[in-house]
């Protein structure tokens, strides 16, 4: 590249902030958030504390060094510490029970999150369908002025087929078919 000459592409010049209302929007997604936890019942809060500490790398050396303690006192490594589980089986006991526990916590924590999930999928699904309302209004409006301007694009075929309304049972209808083909589309 020539030092002299600039770059072929240039980045975006940074905006000065957020827009207002995409902070609003974060704010409020951020007190929600914060209102669900504080709203979460003291067993799925001691659940995901759990699930918490169980995940991180602190758990993994905490159990790596409890279980290479137990098996170098139970092997006879470690001199004038008595063996009280040679064959492991308690080792093997405790590690089963601890597992059963963890696992339905983890359990827990992960059907609070999919509710959490589910709502906000739903909010999504909400926010679209608005969307996609407003767009087909704003392209009814914009496709008659054109059409009272002249523009040519305004007798496009497609553009009537746009300005529809989408019907989403319709749609839901349509892909369940397509994932179930014996499944019967409604009329």
């Amino acid at each position: 590249m020539n030092p002299g000459r600039p770059a072929p592409t240039v980045p975006p010049p940074e905006p000065p902030g957020l827009a207002s209302v995409l902070e609003r929007n974060i704010r409020a997604l951020e007190e929600r958030r914060r209102r669900e936890e504080k709203e979460a019942s003291r067993e799925e809060k001691l659940a995901a504390a759990i699930t918490r500490f169980t995940g991180s790398m602190r758990f993994v050396y905490l159990h790596l060094a409890l279980v290479a303690a137990w098996v170098a006192v139970n092997v006879g490594v470690i001199p004038g510490v008595p063996r009280f589980d040679p064959t492991f089986v308690i080792l093997a006991t405790a590690a089963s029970v601890e597992a059963i526990f963890l696992s339905t916590f983890v359990l827990i924590s992960q059907n609070r999150q999919a509710a959490i999930a589910e709502r906000r999928a739903e909010l999504d699904l909400q926010i679209s369908l608005l969307a996609e309302h407003e767009i087909t209004r704003t392209l009814g409006l914009v496709s008659a002025m054109a059409q009272k301007m002249g523009v040519e694009e305004s007798a496009d075929p497609e553009l009537h087929e746009l300005k529809q309304n989408v019907a989403p049972e319709a749609v839901l209808d349509e892909l369940q078919a397509e994932e179930n083909p014996s499944h019967k589309r409604r009329s």
